[in-house]
């Protein structure tokens, strides 16, 4: 006599749990331990046909389901390309990310800097280096409500020098009545020159050098213009 696979009472459950053990199995194995499953049972006690038609049902479900998720996985792919796409068209723009570089030219042109404050200040400073970390200005801001700030360094050092053209840090200070810290998020200006993906999602770089994920853009103050074809 043949000996079974599945014994008495089992066979309905045997390819669920099966398959629930080891995800690694696919709709191709399932369905060979459900050919499997036939071909070895004993012949004095066949399997029910209610459990048979139990089987069948997780198989077509099975099938449902995988073809869902390549769709699903389709789908992502194609919002993925046109977030890239998107991404790209942002080259030329002026935008504003979270960051603490500033960009001058030497002019002596006044620069944006700005930041948020989490709460109140009793004191704010902030403090402009260049790319050697030497400090070349000192803003006192005193104090200052809770939100958006927004300031302009005119390019020159605490002794009225204009700088050289190029990146500078901006670090800010800032404490409540009692001298606690109070968290502050930067924000940066810049022309977006080039656009990255070798991280597996978009990365924008600004022509002050800092690179941002695109989830830091916070706002594109203006877009490059197409020039008409003739």
């Amino acid at each position: 006599m043949t000996t079974p696979v599945t014994g008495p009472g089992t066979s309905s459950g045997s390819l669920t749990s099966a398959l629930g053990g080891n995800p690694s199995l696919n709709r191709d194995a399932f369905l060979r331990l459900l050919v499997a499953q036939l071909k070895n049972q004993d012949p004095l006690k066949p399997q029910d046909n209610s459990a048979f038609v139990a089987e069948l049902a997780q198989f077509s479900s099975l099938e449902q389901s995988m073809g869902i998720n390549d769709r699903l996985d389709l789908l992502a792919a194609q919002n993925s390309g046109l977030a890239n796409a998107q991404a790209i068209g942002l080259v030329g723009s002026t935008a504003t990310v979270r960051g603490s570089m500033v960009t001058v030219d030497g002019t002596g042109t006044g620069t944006p800097v700005a930041f948020d404050l989490s709460a109140d200040t009793a004191s704010t400073v902030v403090t402009i280096r260049d790319q050697n970390g030497r400090v070349v200005r000192t803003l006192d801001l005193g104090a200052r409500d809770k939100g958006l700030v927004r300031i302009t360094w005119d390019g020159r050092d605490d002794a009225g020098n204009i700088q050289p053209a190029g990146t500078y840090v901006v670090g800010v200070a800032a404490e409540n009545d009692v001298g606690g810290a109070v968290s502050v998020s930067q924000e940066t200006t810049g022309k977006i020159t080039q656009v990255s993906f070798d991280k597996g999602y978009p990365v924008l770089q600004l022509d002050s050098g800092l690179s941002v994920p695109v989830s830091d853009l916070l706002k594109v103050t203006n877009s490059p213009t197409s020039t008409p074809t003739k």
